[in-house]
């Protein structure tokens, strides 16, 4: 499911900062190349596991360097599935969802300051 109205899509920010602000709330970047990156946070309930999932992609500069700058595309969320991959048309219970508001919102805040 593509999370709209997050108030993050097309925000900007160099590497190093938007690394560390996602960190801190738990994200890891877990694919990159030299022009885009994904940042997922697990969130365990109901007995699953969903991911919420951020896209970025360069605006300036390359990857490796902590002075690229990105800008944040769609954001998703979707539960895991057996043995590897995301299900992002699976309906998503409302207390996953509110904890996803909550990390995107403080999210907002971290990259705004």
């Amino acid at each position: 499911m593509i999370i709209e109205n997050s108030g993050l899509k097309g925000l900007k920010s160099d590497l190093a900062h938007l690394d560390e602000a996602t960190a801190k709330l738990g994200f890891v970047r877990w694919q990159w190349e030299y022009y885009r990156a994904t940042y997922d946070l697990k969130i365990e309930g109901n007995g699953k596991e969903y991911f919420l999932r951020m896209n970025t992609r360069v605006e300036s500069g390359k990857l490796e360097s902590p002075y690229a700058i990105l800008y944040i595309e769609d954001l998703y969320i979707g539960v895991a599935t057996f043995p590897h991959g995301l299900d992002y048309q699976s309906s998503i219970p409302d207390s996953i969802m509110k904890i996803a508001q909550q990390k995107l919102a403080q999210l907002k805040t971290e990259l705004s300051e």
